[in-house]
């Protein structure tokens, strides 16, 4: 069965960090593209950060550019989100993703979602 799941969600100050983990089963992740997407209550789901599998390129948002790192673990199956910086418009459900090699900020790209996780940062 194929299955992602994302994990390290949680309640955060302003200024503070988290790191979300997208785990994938069922299938090898090392050859799919892991994309980062988040939605806010009202708001459409956006890209944040997507890794490609066919030659690892990396993509930002430019509203979390220098604030957040995304990295992969073959090893693992999983692959991560480093948020750092964190503000509260950054609040909102985040979901990984997984498509064949390639990273596209259109989410009908994508094969396989996970159930999300939930990021709030508030004082």
């Amino acid at each position: 069965q194929v299955q992602l799941v994302e994990s390290g969600g949680g309640l955060v100050q302003p200024g503070g960090s988290l790191r979300l983990s997208c785990a994938a089963s069922g299938f090898t992740l090392e050859h799919y593209a892991i994309g980062w997407f988040r939605q806010a209550p009202g708001k459409e789901r956006e890209g944040v950060s997507c890794i490609s599998s066919s030659d690892g390129s990396i993509y930002y948002a430019d509203s979390v550019k220098g604030r957040f790192t995304i990295s992969r673990d073959n090893a693992k199956n999983t692959v991560y989100l480093q948020m750092n910086s964190l503000r509260p418009e950054d609040t909102a459900v985040y979901f990984c993703a997984a498509a064949i090699l390639y990273c596209s900020s259109g989410k009908d790209w994508y094969d396989y979602w996970g159930q999300g996780t939930q990021v709030t940062v508030s004082s």
